[in-house]
């Protein structure tokens, strides 16, 4: 398990990182108890964005150019403390491409370059520089329309890539909110949940899966029912 800060300790703002000294400390615990484990595959359950950093590049290192990078996520977390796009949780994309905060760089273990991952299912840039930052690193962006009906431009370009086994990032808030609001905010226009199993199906069915995380679920009905029930009787501690 990795140690979380609990106080008011190391929670400045440095660099566009809020409690930049925190999270580069659980950056390092998390990647010691993986590299202690060694293992083959990873799965990843909860947290924000940042959660798919040090498996992603311990695989990466692992791997090296066999392993391919698909990031299943409404916006493009490009974020390098110096655009518009800010926080440690906006960052992944960055820096597991070589790109942004020099004292995270040094913490990872390794990193690819941005023609091994792509932004599946992303249509909400967050800053209007992004595109072209995107072109200039070489990142391939697939968005929801593109994936509509078939998942194969996806799979080509997984095939020129060469490799044959890949990390999934699948951030929840990619399902369009239209259909169900999974994630924190309500982004409209995502891909439908057939099309995100579809595209995830289609993907397992060409190389293998080492990792894959799962991120920003916002249990929302259960918090606000627990909202409603509280004080209700029978529900809490006997007197």
């Amino acid at each position: 398990m990795v140690p979380v800060e609990m106080g008011d300790i190391g929670l400045e703002e440095r660099d566009g990182i809020e409690a930049k000294a925190v999270v580069l400390q659980q950056l390092r615990s998390a990647l010691a108890i993986i590299q202690e484990h060694e293992p083959a595959r990873i799965t990843t359950v909860g947290g924000e964005c940042s959660v798919s950093m040090a498996p992603f590049s311990y695989l990466i290192n692992k791997h090296g150019d066999d392993l391919a990078i698909l990031w299943i996520d409404s916006h493009p977390d490009m974020g390098t403390g110096e655009t518009a796009y800010p926080g440690f949780h906006a960052m992944v994309v960055s820096a597991l491409t070589g790109h942004g905060d020099q004292e995270l760089l040094e913490i990872l273990p390794a990193t690819t370059t941005a023609d091994r991952v792509a932004l599946v299912g992303m249509h909400d840039w967050t800053d209007p520089t992004l595109p072209a930052i995107a072109d200039e690193w070489g990142l391939s962006v697939f968005s929801p329309d593109a994936l509509r009906s078939t998942s194969a431009a996806l799979l080509d370009w997984l095939g020129d890539t060469g490799a044959t086994k890949v990390a999934i990032h699948f951030d929840v808030d990619t399902i369009d909110a239209d259909e169900i609001q999974l994630g924190l905010g309500a982004d409209l226009g995502g891909l439908t949940t057939a099309e995100a199993r579809r595209v995830v199906a289609d993907i397992e069915g060409a190389a293998e899966v080492v990792a894959l995380t799962i991120a920003e679920f916002i249990p929302r009905q259960v918090m606000h029912l627990q909202q409603i029930l509280a004080g209700f009787p029978l529900l809490g501690p006997r007197a």
